[in-house]
């Protein structure tokens, strides 16, 4: 499962980008009690959700032109110019150049074959999320595609991951790690956009996924709080119980409470 112990081509990172960040950081106080902390007047309205003070993610107001409203999730890379290249050379796409970000790290949006926008961080000052895997941070990631031998292909050439078929209840589950790891340190999976009809309409896209206490009752607050639920809480044996959500604007993302892990 995601940890904080980062590797090349594990998630590090994930921001929301939303055209209400005071509305957001209300609905996401409210849903995982997070504060929001400003990174200061030289970073465009840039600031970092906290927990008990440690940053679990990052946000900041975007206007139309920069999209719709949605999660974006970063994957460590130890050279983000040549990450972006290699991103380049497997037929995807630069959709934001690397840049030095004050000193604490270099970033990017790239995009893969599919079109599917994601994040690299190449660590500097900042390593990365400061929790991962606990309530109210991120624990897990899903791309959704309408082809998973091209996307694994994609992000195989790009950053080593590697993919493994893990028996499903229905099929199968095609989950990823980064390269040269165990199995332990799996934390996202690939999912057939024609297998999950509440996904089939939007697109493909990077989910990200919350650990919580009580799937049930972040559903409830999250309607209370003017949010949508796409999918209400579900059981999946051996996973946990888990639900998709939308925040008032329009960002996707899901929530989780984990199976207890099998010894």
């Amino acid at each position: 499962m995601l940890t904080t112990r980062f590797v090349t081509g594990s998630p590090n990172w994930l921001d929301v980008g939303t055209s209400d960040i005071d509305g957001a950081i209300s609905f996401y106080g409210g849903l995982f009690g997070w504060q929001f902390q400003s990174a200061g007047p030289d970073a465009g309205g840039y600031g970092f959700f906290q927990l008990d003070g440690k940053t679990v993610a990052g946000g900041m107001q975007t206007t139309p032109e920069q999209g719709p409203p949605s999660w974006t999730v970063y994957f460590q890379s130890p050279d983000a110019e040549a990450t972006a290249k290699a991103a380049e050379q497997a037929k995807g796409a630069v959709l934001m150049q690397p840049m030095d970000v004050m000193g604490e790290g270099h970033m990017a949006i790239l995009a893969d074959e599919a079109g599917v926008p994601f994040g690299i961080w190449q660590p500097a000052r900042t390593k990365g999320l400061d929790v991962a895997g606990d309530p109210g941070s991120l624990c897990w990631v899903e791309l959704y595609t309408a082809d998973i031998a091209a996307a694994a292909a994609f992000y195989n050439s790009v950053f080593g991951w590697e993919t493994s078929a893990v028996p499903f209840p229905g099929g199968t589950y095609t989950c990823i790690n980064p390269a040269g790891t165990e199995e332990e340190a799996m934390f996202g999976g690939v999912v057939p956009l024609a297998d999950d009809p509440i996904e089939a309409e939007s697109g493909a896209y990077w989910l990200p996924y919350f650990e919580v206490t009580d799937a049930d009752a972040v559903v409830s607050k999250a309607q209370e709080l003017g949010g949508t639920v796409r999918m209400p809480a579900t059981d999946v044996e051996g996973v946990g119980r888990m639900a998709k959500l939308a925040d008032p604007y329009g960002a996707r993302f899901a929530v989780i409470k984990s199976a207890p892990q099998q010894s």
